[in-house]
């Protein structure tokens, strides 16, 4: 990213001081006008990370292996899930390997430590180390067995030519509309294709406006924002922007955050997508841009709790004590559509 030129976003401010400058990009398009906004490279490449789940999540349904196993919209939202690890998420994803005639050594994604502290202290107490079922992508990978599965194909699901990511790659390179100009691996052990913002965002747009009666394509695009939507707990878990968010524009917007500063938005009402990177990789930098762009855009109450907290704060110390704040820049913080 060093050498795109990106622009000032979100300031960190410590007292009266200025103490840190996040930038990036950030890409705001509209299904039928195109670029309504733009800070940074709009062309700016990017690895998507998990903000790109929904789009991973669209052969899934479009295969018809949804519909063969009985997927409900819990299951398509845990499908978009960089889960908390919480109970409500691994014993959904247990329910759901079982239902397969699978385990938790199906899965391809590597065990982790829950962030959900109940979760956490429970392994601790029990004296029970954490499996792949409290990865945060275990929903993805359990919709990859399951696609895998009504594919006829191996066991190996994450392998860049394993019949699951060709058809994902496929769906990644139609909706952005562009050549995939690479791949890396993601932390979950998955390909992770890359792509322009620009397409990013187009994509996110297209969910946006799609409808049932739009054809396959578009009619998998509505269940999967819709069950991200009916569904923050399982796209996320408790203290979580991505379901903070969710839960405070009732159902105004589908947003799925990625690493090292990714995040995507799908606005159905004004027919919007967005797409953006924080250049140094900071999820908080992120969090308000995303906030303050729901904001302008009217989905998000500015009034509201959450958007105060992620794009203000105060910042505390550990004895409480407030000792600053965040700024989002002018130019983000003033634009309207």
């Amino acid at each position: 990213m060093a050498d795109v030129a990106d622009q000032a976003l979100v300031e960190v401010h410590r007292g009266p001081i200025r103490e840190c400058m996040h930038r990036g990009h950030a890409v705001i398009w509209h299904a039928d006008a195109g670029l309504i906004g733009a800070w940074g490279d709009a062309n700016a490449h990017i690895l998507p990370r998990s903000s790109a789940k929904m789009v991973q999540a669209l052969p899934l349904i479009e295969s018809g292996a949804a519909d063969a196993t009985g997927l409900t919209p819990g299951h398509l939202a845990l499908a978009c899930a960089s889960h908390n690890g919480a109970a409500i998420h691994t014993d959904r994803v247990t329910r759901w390997l079982a239902d397969l005639g699978l385990g938790e050594e199906d899965l391809r994604c590597g065990p982790q430590e829950p962030s959900d502290v109940a979760a956490r202290d429970g392994l601790i107490c029990g004296h029970t180390a954490p499996d792949q079922r409290h990865n945060n992508c275990s929903g993805k990978h359990s919709g990859f067995l399951t696609l895998s599965r009504h594919l006829g194909a191996g066991p190996e699901y994450i392998d860049p030519n394993h019949p699951v990511q060709l058809a994902i790659a496929d769906a990644w390179a139609d909706v952005t509309d562009e050549p995939i100009s690479g791949y890396a691996i993601d932390g979950c052990s998955a390909p992770n294709f890359a792509g322009s913002l620009s397409g990013c965002a187009s994509a996110m747009a297209s969910f946006a406006a799609a409808t049932p009666d739009g054809g396959t394509r578009q009619a998998a695009m509505v269940r999967l924002r819709e069950a991200m939507m009916m569904h923050p707990d399982l796209v996320a878990g408790e203290g979580r922007a991505c379901t903070r968010l969710m839960r405070a524009m009732g159902r105004g917007a589908a947003v799925k955050t990625g690493a090292e500063g990714v995040f995507f938005a799908i606005v159905p009402e004004l027919k919007i997508g967005v797409a953006l990177k924080i250049s140094d990789g900071a999820t908080r930098g992120s969090e308000a841009a995303l906030a303050q762009i729901l904001a302008n855009l009217g989905v998000l109450n500015p009034e509201h709790e959450v958007f105060a907290e992620l794009t203000h704060g105060p910042i505390r110390n550990r004895r409480e004590v407030e000792t600053g704040h965040y700024k989002v820049a002018g130019a983000l913080a003033e634009w309207r559509p």
